[in-house]
């Protein structure tokens, strides 16, 4: 009876389970150990790079880019569709592993998480309506009111330049339908999205328009918690994979032209 004993508990001990920082899975032994899995926050309403389709689906730039490096990398993925005010707080908590939302890369973030190798390069563009004369800059539009999503890059840019006035928005394409209202004088966002908007959105590209060219030079990271290396040598395992194929002139042939 105690060798039966003793052999069950040699059984049960032996299943371990995979941490990726919020998420687990259960390891079914040596022979078939199940493969980690990443849940990475996501707020959906920054089109090209994540949206809800019609399906109720996540989707977007990010998404295909992060499915073929867990398929790269040897993970599985899971998406959370999270509010970006507080998307970070989140990922401190442990509440998901990593964020992927379209996150420049910054000095200042770099302070308090760790990023992946950057994946697309997407400077900041200013959108006015089609009838604008004369504004190429955002110094153009000084006096006036201009907008951004809240906590983004485009919000800190409007606020380092002298004489505008921000208004921050939960999501950007809130901003957008109040530029096309004629609420604000602007609206300053990353060239994807921008384009997104402007060039391929049937209700706006005819009342709105890109003007001038990108003001900054910025990259996209997957952030992951301070010190989380576990998951971060993940994901770039499969993003330095992917990267290295034809896979990112593909997605912006999909999404983003």
């Amino acid at each position: 009876m105690k060798r039966v004993l003793i052999a069950l508990l040699v059984l049960f001990t032996a299943g371990g389970f995979l941490f990726a920082g919020g998420s687990s899975e259960k390891a079914s032994g040596p022979a078939m150990a199940a493969k980690p899995k990443i849940v990475i926050a996501t707020d959906a309403t920054w089109p090209p790079m994540e949206m809800v389709n019609e399906n109720k689906q996540i989707v977007g730039y990010d998404i295909d880019m992060m499915n073929a490096a867990a398929k790269a990398g040897g993970f599985d993925v899971e998406f959370k569709n999270t509010a970006w005010d507080g998307i970070f707080a989140g990922l401190a908590n442990g509440d998901y592993d990593a964020v992927m939302s379209s996150v420049t890369i910054t000095d200042e973030r770099k302070q308090t998480m760790d990023f992946s190798v950057p994946y697309i390069n997407a400077g900041q563009v200013l959108i006015v309506p089609k009838d604008t004369t004369g504004v190429t800059t955002l110094a153009d539009l000084k006096g006036k009111q201009v907008g951004a999503q809240i906590g983004t890059t485009g919000a800190m840019a409007i606020q380092k330049v002298d004489g505008l006035t921000l208004k921050t928005y939960d999501e950007i394409g809130l901003a957008v339908e109040d530029l096309a209202n004629g609420r604000i004088a602007g609206v300053v966002c990353d060239n994807p999205t921008a384009a997104n908007y402007v060039l391929q959105n049937d209700q706006y590209k005819n009342k709105l328009k890109i003007v001038g060219k990108p003001f900054t030079e910025e990259y996209y990271g997957v952030a992951v918690k301070k010190g989380n290396t576990k998951v971060l040598d993940l994901i770039n395992k499969g993003l330095e994979a992917v990267l290295k194929t034809n896979l990112p002139e593909e997605l912006a042939n999909k999404w983003l032209r």
